[in-house]
């Protein structure tokens, strides 16, 4: 049979696509039900599709108030849609299979393996079964330990909401509950002095966004810091840098007005929602430039490989920084904790980089033409969306559907991974192996 004939098999990231489309757009079909919006009339197609897409890619951007807007049914189902999305939609199906007792095959466990970012196809299904096992502790645990707060203020509602901001701070996803007619898109500046909400918040956030494999290196090893793997050390070191520079920094800079206790506990939570969650309990508006310049750093930046964050990762920051001291020394290679990164980590995280700003900016320009906003405004947001990050100087509710179409685009990009939407669409069976001539060129 000419090979030409035989069926074309589809790629593992040509799969993880498709899986998330097809959730994003099941979610936007069923949140156009009437029973989904307070007011029971059918909600635009735009609209449902932006919400779903920002549920799916744990974004947290949204056009329409989600504690005013949805009904319990449609937030349900974004909640759905946040945890699909946070764990991936790979992950999702693995578990349905193994609670079917089906086997799993093993081109489904190479999909898998490339959805969590695992380093090999081994074990995979073991560790999709600590991820699920450790979500639901975790997810559980946060949601008990906000209850006392927002029972208090809400009532029986007060468990919904528990429930609902728990597993949306650890997918960071940035989606709340707090807003009211006359305050909406409030996020949780309602609770900005609250200790017990900010810490529990920040809690679940960093640890969603640290990574899988870095959970599992905790469990395992413990304080034994040396077994860790080298990611997992990378990890651990660029996220705590990233926190707690920027959180001085915030403080040093913006919300002077505050109270000296509030002023520190806001710095700090405005320092981890970056990483990718989106909530905020301070007003992002009255930040000064440099301020809201640092916040877009951030959330380009994003979480770790395999967690439910999204953005370019720490790891690609770290790469970078290491291999720049490298060249400054003028080593081959760069190094970290004993170890030689691969030069194949060097081109993938430069590329990755690359390809986050020119998106962020391209898309910023263009809705800055399109709307006739500030440009520093618009990149403020378009870093949000393509970082999956979900913080918002309040632009988002009030642009055109053009503009929408462009953050949903950056969104699902921001989630997938720009990389994982080249694979799918230019991945090649036939590798080549030929190489061309050598020439060398000059550089910096």
């Amino acid at each position: 049979m000419n090979s030409t004939a035989k069926k074309r098999r589809l790629t593992s990231f040509q799969i993880i696509i498709l899986g998330f489309l097809g959730v994003i757009f099941a979610g936007a079909l069923i949140l156009m039900l009437p029973i989904s919006s307070r007011s029971g009339i059918v909600t635009p197609f735009n609209q449902t599709l932006f919400t779903a897409t920002s549920a799916v890619c744990v974004t947290g951007l949204v056009v329409q108030d989600t504690a005013t807007y949805w009904t319990e049914f449609g937030q349900a189902v974004i909640l759905v849609l946040i945890q699909i999305g946070g764990l991936g939609v790979m992950t999702m199906v693995a578990t349905v299979a193994m609670l079917s007792g089906r086997k799993i095959s093993f081109g489904q466990r190479s999909t898998m393996q490339n959805a969590i970012s695992a380093p090999s196809v081994g074990g995979i299904v073991r560790m999709t079964r600590f991820v699920l096992k450790g979500t639901l502790i975790i997810e559980f645990a946060g949601a008990l330990a906000m209850s006392p707060v927002f029972i208090s203020d809400y009532g029986l509602r007060g468990i919904w909401m528990s429930i609902f901001h728990s597993i949306s701070a650890f997918c960071n996803a940035g989606f709340d509950l707090m807003g009211k007619p006359d305050s909406k898109f409030s996020s949780v500046t309602a609770y900005s002095a609250n200790p017990l909400i900010n810490i529990v918040l920040m809690l679940l956030i960093i640890v969603g966004g640290i990574g899988f494999l870095t959970w599992k290196d905790v469990v395992e090893h413990k304080f034994r810091l040396r077994r860790y793997r080298l990611q997992s050390k990378i990890v651990l070191v660029t996220s705590g840098v990233l926190i707690l520079i920027p959180a001085v920094l915030f403080f040093l800079n913006d919300f002077a007005d505050h109270p000296m206790g509030e002023r520190v506990l806001g710095s700090l939570f405005q320092s981890v929602t970056t990483r990718t969650a989106g909530f905020n309990s301070l007003d992002l508006g009255s930040m000064t430039v440099i301020g809201q310049a640092v916040f877009i750093g951030l959330m380009l930046v994003g979480g770790s490989p395999g967690s439910t964050a999204g953005g370019m990762k720490t790891t690609t920051i770290a790469v970078l920084f290491f291999n720049a001291i490298s060249i400054f020394r003028r080593k081959e290679d760069p190094e970290c904790f004993g170890r030689r990164l691969e030069s194949s980590a060097v081109k993938t995280a430069t590329t990755v980089f690359s390809l986050y700003i020119t998106l962020c900016f391209i898309s910023a320009a263009a809705i800055c033409m399109i709307e006739g906003l500030p440009f520093g405004v618009c990149l403020f947001e378009t870093a949000s969306a393509v970082g999956t990050v979900g913080c918002t100087l309040g632009i988002t509710p009030y642009i055109g559907i053009a503009s929408q179409i462009i953050l949903v685009v950056l969104m699902f990009l921001g989630r997938v991974g720009g990389l994982t939407v080249i694979y799918a669409a230019l991945s090649s069976p036939n590798k080549k192996l030929s190489k061309l001539p050598q020439e060398k060129i000059i550089v910096g």
